[in-house]
């Protein structure tokens, strides 16, 4: 039987002289060697894009993280930091994908920008700087660090018990993760269900109250070095394995 396919939304990006849809490296490794699943990338096209062809193929959807971020005038807001990179032809990929994706049921994993942009796509709000928001931590990496520095562990979140996340992380009430993001959830969307909380009370992972299969955001970066975190490889394994399940139901 051949590996289920996710499908995993570029960014679009300008490199030189020209443009460019792109996705790092890491979220093709984690969903090829810790989920068993084969990613397909899919452009940016927008409006443009024909979401029904690629879904008839698809096993399970994958938002991946990103440097731009989700524009503000899609939850009600005016752009606070223009200088800070957008992505137009990502969100107007994305936002009708999410939609389309919870229609039809397809396993959903939301990382970073992702788990900010199904947020946002079902009516939520984001902070556009976390870290001037009375009370919140400063989630951000330090830029001038290395790799590894950006990506260790930087603060603990606690997960709501017997939820989700916390069985599949083995019942786990507390884990720590790598955080490298200045916006986050402000008001959670309605159908959205917390699943971690970082110590200042930021959510950290949801869920989709109206899927019963697997639709699951968290604002972290899990994909990392995937195979050296055991939390990191039994999220993937789980997601890979709704994929499996989703594929044979609708063979």
């Amino acid at each position: 039987m051949r590996r289920p396919i996710v499908l995993v939304p570029a960014c679009h990006r300008q490199l030189g002289s020209h443009a460019y849809h792109t996705v790092q490296d890491k979220y093709l490794h984690a969903l090829l060697h810790a989920s068993g699943c084969m990613p397909l990338v899919l452009p940016a096209f927008g409006k443009q894009g024909d979401l029904e062809a690629a879904l008839q193929i698809a096993d399970g959807v994958m938002l991946t993280g990103s440097a731009s971020n989700v524009d503000a005038r899609l939850y009600g807001q005016e752009i606070q930091f223009p200088e800070l990179p957008q992505d137009p032809a990502r969100d107007a990929t994305t936002m009708p994908l999410i939609h389309a994706v919870l229609a039809r049921q397809l396993p959903l994993l939301a990382i970073c920008r992702g788990f900010q942009e199904v947020n946002v796509a079902l009516g939520g709000s984001l902070h556009q700087a976390v870290h001037a928001v009375p009370g919140m931590l400063d989630h951000r990496e330090n830029i001038n660090d290395t790799l590894e520095r950006q990506y260790a562990p930087a603060h603990r979140v606690r997960l709501t018990p017997g939820a989700l996340l916390s069985r599949i992380l083995g019942g786990e009430s507390e884990i720590m993760v790598n955080s490298l993001h200045g916006q986050g959830i402000a008001r959670l969307a309605d159908g959205l269900l917390v699943e971690a909380l970082a110590d200042d009370g930021l959510v950290e992972a949801w869920t989709v109250a109206a899927m019963p299969g697997f639709a699951l955001g968290v604002q972290w970066h899990p994909e990392w070095q995937v195979e050296q975190n055991p939390h990191s490889m039994r999220i993937f394994g789980a997601f890979g394995q709704a994929c499996r399940e989703y594929q044979q139901e609708n063979k």
